[in-house]
C-alpha cells in the first residue's frame, strides 16, 4: 500500500464514526422525535424557572419586579445560619433522610430479590400488583388512610393495643412515634415500585451463571449472595449516588400531610420550612435562598459520592 492510499484509508476511518452515528440517529429519528417533547417540558418547567433564583440575592418586591428590587449583599444567606427555625429544620431533614437511606433504601432491593425467588407465577403477579398500588396514590389520599389507621379513637392499631390491655397512643402527635411512622409508611408506599428497576436488572443476568452454581452445589441463598447481589450492585450504586443527591429531600408531600404543630420539633424539614416562609409568610426571596442552598448541597453530595465510589470501584454515574 502506497502513502496516498494509506492516508485516504485513514481519512475514511476517521470519518466513519461520525457517519455511523448520524446514520444511527436517522434510523431512530422517531425515538428522537418522541424525546423532543419531554426535553421541551424539562426546559420549560425545570430550567427556565432558574431565572427566578436571582431573587435570593435581592430584597424582592413584587411591585419593583426581579431586576428592579435592590440587591441585599447575601443578607438572606447570612440569616440562614442564625435562624433557629432553619437550623432545626436542617437537622431534622438530615436525620429523617439518613434514616430513609439506611432503612428504606435497601427495602426495594431485598423485596426484588425475594420476588425473584417466587416460583408460583399467579402468587407473584398478585404480590407485585398489591405492592405497586400505593405508589400510584397521592400522599393526600394515603395520609387520610394513615391518620385513620393510627387514630387513637378509631384506628385499628390502637384497637389492637387496647385489646392487649394497653393505652391508646396518638402516634401522629407523639415526638417519639412520628418518625417511625414516617419511615414505615414511606417503605409501604415505594417498596413495590422501587423494586421494578432491580427486577429488570435481575432479569438480565445470564441464566448460565445460576446453572453453573447449581452444578457446583450452591443452594438458593448462596446463588442470591454470590450471583444476584453482585450482578445488581452497579445499579444499586447508581441509585444510591442519586439518593445521596437528595439528602435534603426528606419527603415534603408525606410530612406536609401528616405532621402538625405538636411534632414540629422533630418533623419540620427544609421543604416545609420553605413552604411556610414563602407561601404563608410571603418571604419569597428568603425562601428562594433556602431552596438554592438545598440544591447546592445536593450537587456537592452527588459529585462527592460519585468521586469516592469511582476511586474505590469501577462503578459510578460518570
Amino acid at each position: 500500500m502506497d502513502t496516498k492510499t494509506a492516508i485516504a484509508a485513514n481519512k475514511i476511518d476517521l470519518k466513519s464514526p461520525k457517519k455511523s452515528t448520524w446514520a444511527q440517529m436517522k434510523k431512530m429519528k422517531l425515538l428522537y422525535f418522541m424525546l423532543l417533547f419531554p426535553a421541551i417540558m424539562l426546559f420549560i418547567f425545570n430550567y427556565l424557572p432558574m431565572y427566578g433564583v436571582i431573587i435570593s440575592f435581592k430584597n424582592f418586591s413584587p411591585g419593583l419586579g426581579i431586576w428592579g428590587s435592590p440587591w441585599n449583599n447575601f443578607e438572606h444567606f447570612e440569616r440562614l445560619f442564625t435562624d433557629f427555625m432553619f437550623i432545626r429544620a436542617l437537622k431534622n431533614t438530615i436525620f429523617i433522610s439518613l434514616l430513609k437511606i439506611i432503612i428504606a433504601f435497601p427495602a426495594p432491593i431485598i423485596f426484588a430479590i425475594l420476588l425473584n425467588e417466587i416460583r408460583n407465577q399467579k402468587f407473584l403477579k398478585v404480590t407485585q400488583s398489591i405492592s405497586y398500588l400505593p405508589h400510584f396514590m397521592s400522599w393526600v389520599i394515603l395520609s387520610a388512610m394513615i391518620i385513620e389507621v393510627f387514630s387513637p379513637q378509631r384506628g385499628i392499631v390502637n384497637f389492637i393495643i387496647t385489646a392487649f390491655g394497653g393505652d391508646p397512643v396518638n402516634f401522629l402527635s407523639s415526638k417519639l412515634f412520628f418518625i417511625p411512622v414516617l419511615i414505615l409508611t414511606d417503605i409501604w408506599k415505594e417498596i413495590g415500585y422501587g423494586a421494578i428497576i432491580y427486577l429488570a436488572t435481575i432479569a438480565s443476568i445470564d441464566p448460565a451463571l445460576y446453572e453453573a452454581a447449581e452444578m457446583d452445589g450452591a443452594n438458593r441463598l448462596k446463588k442470591m449472595l454470590h450471583i444476584t447481589l453482585p450482578s445488581i450492585m452497579p445499579m444499586v450504586i447508581i441509585l444510591f449516588i442519586l439518593r445521596l443527591g437528595g439528602i435534603l429531600n426528606a419527603g415534603f408531600d408525606q410530612i406536609l400531610n401528616l405532621y402538625n404543630p405538636l411534632v414540629y420539633e422533630v418533623a419540620d424539614i427544609i421543604d416545609t420550612y420553605v413552604y411556610r416562609s414563602g407561601l404563608e409568610q410571603f418571604q419569597f426571596d428568603y425562601a428562594t435562598a433556602v431552596g438554592l442552598f438545598k440544591n447546592i448541597i445536593g450537587i456537592i453530595f452527588i459529585l462527592g459520592a460519585n468521586a469516592i465510589i469511582r476511586r474505590r470501584s469501577e462503578h459510578g454515574i460518570w
